[in-house]
């Protein structure tokens, strides 16, 4: 567990664990051709980073360490803490302050963060967080690497490190209609988290020519089956496919005929006849939500592989083998490979199962422990983080726009009784993007 936040600065890093898989640092991505980046509107650049002087480095690192969400607030500073170890630059000083999980707590803390020196900031978690701080980091003159999604809150300045949505709806999208799929349709939650994804997948039939269906919403609060059962009944059609199979069962009855009869028989075992009318079906869900939605598909007669489920990476959050209505189902997320080892390197070292959002404050870390090595004290630019190269994290290749959004390169896996299954490999540089 992590120290008391009073001696956060005189904590030693953690002790190297020698059967721990070795974790691999974040380093720039050298593979990745460099392309002028996209200009900014002079009026909306942020201003000059201050240089970095010699010696020693503080950053900034705004996490939720006392309130409702204190546990994955102190999961994030012990993932910092990791990685600041694995990159070795003694010349960074982590400088961690409590939010509290509140906006008001987000400015208090990046006050307290930039009077003590910080040349940039990482964190905070909660975009509401983003927005509150946010201007006393720009009047400093400092950057931000926020943990946020949100991508009304990213601006010049302030880069967003978590996975935003658009992205992975439409690698997974992009993937099933190369493996041929052509109609979707999309079951989100009735939120505005829900109708982002729904104005993702509108933009990703879009740019794959396929064709969308129309997407249905459910309430965004789910507690039972019962509670979207109707609303996955009426996705699937099911009343007007079963009407039809019991009018043709009607209609073979009343023929004499082997023929009739051996297509009665095929009949006997299905519950409805017809098409669904689409391919695929974005469920943007994670959790125990996933796992009560996803049984009503088979249940409504919507099985894969006539009907594949599409998700993101907050599949990821679910126990997703043990739910065999989501065999089959392909979700966007980073490579798996790395994050395994990261997970095996964080538990031998701290003894507990990191949560998924600890590789973002990870290869935070890493990458501002990377960017101060670099010369002439620029590494901490808007010039420098915006490098079209972009960088290589646990998380896969990541290269933040002027813009404060990000791009990264996704995998796609496939969900099997024996575990996720990559059937689209992540890309290893930004070529195409």
């Amino acid at each position: 567990m992590a120290a008391p936040v009073d001696a956060l600065l005189a904590e030693t890093p953690p002790e190297p664990v020698t059967e721990a898989i070795i974790a691999k640092p974040l380093v720039p991505a050298l593979a990745i051709e460099p392309v002028a980046p996209a200009a900014t509107p002079a009026e909306e650049l942020p201003p000059a980073t201050l240089a970095l002087p010699p010696g020693p480095v503080s950053v900034g690192l705004l996490l939720p360490l006392s309130g409702p969400s204190a546990e994955l607030g102190r999961a994030l500073f012990d993932a910092a803490q990791l990685a600041l170890f694995d990159v070795g630059n003694l010349d960074v000083v982590l400088l961690p302050r409590d939010t509290g999980g509140t906006p008001q707590g987000a400015a208090e803390a990046a006050a307290q963060a930039l009077g003590d020196g910080a040349r940039l900031i990482v964190g905070p978690l909660f975009s509401a967080s983003v927005d509150a701080m946010a201007p006393l980091a720009r009047n400093a003159g400092v950057n931000v690497i926020a943990f946020s999604s949100d991508r009304t809150v990213a601006r010049p300045g302030v880069y967003l490190m978590g996975f935003l949505p658009a992205q992975q709806v439409d690698r997974v999208v992009g993937f099933a209609r190369g493996r041929g799929l052509q109609w979707f349709t999309a079951l989100a939650p009735s939120s505005v988290y829900g109708e982002t994804m729904v104005r993702a997948v509108v933009e990703a039939t879009r740019n794959q020519n396929a064709v969308l269906v129309d997407p249905v919403y459910y309430p965004a609060e789910v507690r039972a089956a019962s509670d979207v059962e109707s609303i996955v009944r009426f996705l699937a059609n099911y009343d007007v496919r079963h009407a039809a199979l019991l009018a043709e069962r009607k209609r073979l009855l009343g023929l004499d005929s082997d023929a009739a009869r051996a297509d009665l028989a095929a009949l006997q075992d299905i519950d409805t006849l017809g098409a669904t009318g689409f391919d695929a079906v974005l469920l943007p869900e994670g959790g125990t939500r996933l796992l009560t939605i996803a049984p009503l598909f088979p249940y409504f007669d919507i099985n894969s592989p006539g009907v594949r489920l599409l998700g993101t990476n907050q599949w990821e959050t679910a126990d997703l083998a043990s739910e065999p209505a989501l065999y089959g189902g392909w979700y966007a997320a980073g490579p798996p490979a790395a994050r395994a080892e990261f997970e095996a390197r964080f538990e031998n070292t701290f003894g507990y199962a990191p949560p998924r959002l600890a590789t973002l404050a990870y290869d935070a870390v890493a990458l501002a422990g990377a960017l101060a090595r670099l010369p002439d004290g620029r590494g901490f630019s808007a010039e420098t983080l915006t490098s079209a190269r972009g960088f290589r994290g646990v998380d896969g290749i990541l290269r933040f726009t002027p813009d404060g959004g990000n791009q990264r390169g996704f995998a796609v896996l496939e969900v099997t009784a024996e575990g996720p299954v990559v059937v689209g490999e992540a890309p290893d540089n930004f070529a195409g993007f």
